[in-house]
């Protein structure tokens, strides 16, 4: 890690009491959820990260404080660097602020969030399911959905799923 990437993050721990992780080699910066717009708009304003590469989340359920992580990525271009950003949201109120006002982008970053792990995101201008259609139930990447009716197939359990299986009939009707 450059130098300059270990001060920003000394200076973002003590500014909003905040916390370090590392992982592969890679430094994440773990700060409450409540006051990650304004860290965010730090490291837009003085800190020159000025792409939101992505935001996402993580789900440890049956965890439920926190149950989510969501998981932001800030780069900044001319310096060439990258900060990993977590932020613990609660099962009880799983919600966040919108930095869609710092990062136009984060728009659909956020409604992503939204459709797959029904996060809400307060102040987001357009917070509505963007993958799954309109009138869909629950929320598929959350760890508790169900997956179907099929039990999955592995090499352990083969032929007795496969008795059960419907197949395809060939062309003379067998």
């Amino acid at each position: 890690m450059s130098e300059n990437l270990s001060t920003i993050i000394e200076t973002m721990v003590k500014r909003f009491d905040g916390q370090t992780t590392e992982f592969a080699g890679e430094t994440s910066l773990t700060l409450p959820v409540e006051k990650i717009a304004e860290a965010a708009k730090v490291l837009h304003d003085e800190f020159g990260f000025d792409l939101l590469s992505d935001i996402t989340a993580v789900d440890y359920w049956p965890e439920e404080n926190p149950r989510f992580h969501l998981y932001y990525r800030f780069t900044s271009i001319p310096n060439r660097q990258t900060l990993n950003v977590r932020a613990p949201v609660p099962a009880t109120s799983a919600s966040a602020p919108s930095v869609e006002s710092i990062y136009h982008a984060a728009n659909w970053h956020e409604r992503e969030v939204y459709d797959m792990f029904g996060i809400k995101f307060e102040g987001n201008s357009d917070l509505r399911r963007i993958l799954m259609p309109h009138d869909w139930e629950g929320h598929p990447l959350r760890k508790d959905y169900p997956l179907g009716y099929e039990e999955p197939q592995f090499s352990f359990n083969f032929e007795e799923i496969d008795v059960r299986k419907p197949h395809a009939k060939n062309r003379s009707g067998e």
